[in-house]
């Protein structure tokens, strides 16, 4: 019974330590929904109406960063839809110079 005991705890701290791997990925970022044309030019309310239109012309969706002003281009554009111009925190992974939205909110 002893046995089975620590082996059941042990396999608990090992998914413990996995699941948290798992969850170390994602990053949250907070910044202004724009397009690549503007890039930190369109990171303010102001240029909803611009950014939305370059967006339907071919630019990028991307995020722009609070603070470091970095431009991040957006991977899967569809998570960001009719946030263009807006203050938000993406949380996603971020690989180099893009992210992969998973959730976003309003800031």
């Amino acid at each position: 019974m002893r046995k089975l005991f620590f082996v059941g705890l042990a396999l608990s701290v090992l998914f413990m330590f996995v699941g948290a791997s798992f969850a170390a990925d994602a990053t949250t970022v907070n910044g202004y929904v724009s397009d690549s044309k503007c890039g930190a030019k369109g990171a303010n309310p102001k240029a909803a109406a611009c950014t939305k239109k370059c967006i339907q012309g071919g630019a990028k969706m991307v995020v722009v960063t609070d603070g470091e002003q970095k431009v991040l281009t957006v991977d899967n554009p569809d998570a960001l839809s009719g946030h263009e111009g807006h203050h938000v925190a993406v949380t996603g992974e971020v690989n180099g110079d893009s992210i992969h939205v998973d959730n976003v909110k309003m800031l």
